[in-house]
Formats: structure tokens, C-alpha cells, sequence
């Protein structure tokens, strides 16, 4: 990923969603090096909003990266169609318990099962 395709995804995301004068998108964004603003053409009617560093409890997915990299780190895959058979392997291995464990932060909400 790098600026210049990011601002492709960014061009294509925005025309798809009808951003513009008269619709405006707010776009959460994590501060990966392509993300940031210096010198990122951003579309009319979008508008990136960066989260705070280190905040993974605002993108809890973010958690759940290592347990996706392991089967995968430093491997060579000669198709991506073997690198997804991998990947959508481990993410069928994935159980609640250890998916909880990695996103649960203390002052989640906690859900209340119905009696």
C-alpha cells in the first residue's frame, strides 16, 4: 500500500458512495504512513478523521492482526489463492474465546441475555 494507490481507493470510495457537495463522508482512518494527510489528494466530500495512536479499543479488528499474521509471517506463497486458502483457514480455527480475549476491554458495554 502507498499514497498513490490510497488515493485511487480513496477517488473510487469516494465516487461509489456519491460523495460531494451535497453528501459528505466522514472516514475513520488508523495513522498508517499512507494515510496521512501530507500531501494526500482526499476527494471533494470526503473528509478523514485520524484516530488517536495507539487506541486499538477504537478499531477492535485491529486486535485480531497477530492472530491473522501468524500462520502467514514469513512465508512465500506462490498464488494468492494459496495465501486466502491459508488465511481463511486460520480465521475458521479462530473461536469467540480467543477472538473475546483479544477485543474485550474493560468498559466495553457488556450485553445483557435476554432471562
Amino acid at each position: 500500500m502507498n499514497k498513490p494507490l490510497f488515493e485511487k481507493l480513496l477517488a473510487t470510495f469516494a465516487k461509489e458512495v456519491g460523495a460531494g457537495q451535497s453528501r459528505i463522508i466522514v472516514l475513520a482512518l488508523d495513522n498508517a504512513g499512507w494515510h496521512g494527510p501530507e500531501r494526500l489528494r482526499v476527494p471533494d466530500g470526503v473528509r478523514l478523521v485520524f484516530l488517536p495512536s495507539y487506541s486499538p479499543e477504537f478499531q477492535p479488528a485491529e486486535c485480531l492482526w497477530p492472530l491473522i499474521d501468524e500462520p502467514v509471517a514469513n512465508k512465500y506463497f506462490d498464488t494468492i489463492d494459496q495465501l486466502d486458502e491459508v488465511i481463511a483457514d486460520r480465521c475458521r480455527r479462530l473461536n469467540r474465546k480467543i477472538i473475546q480475549a483479544r477485543t474485550n476491554f474493560h468498559w466495553w458495554p457488556k450485553s445483557h441475555a435476554p432471562n
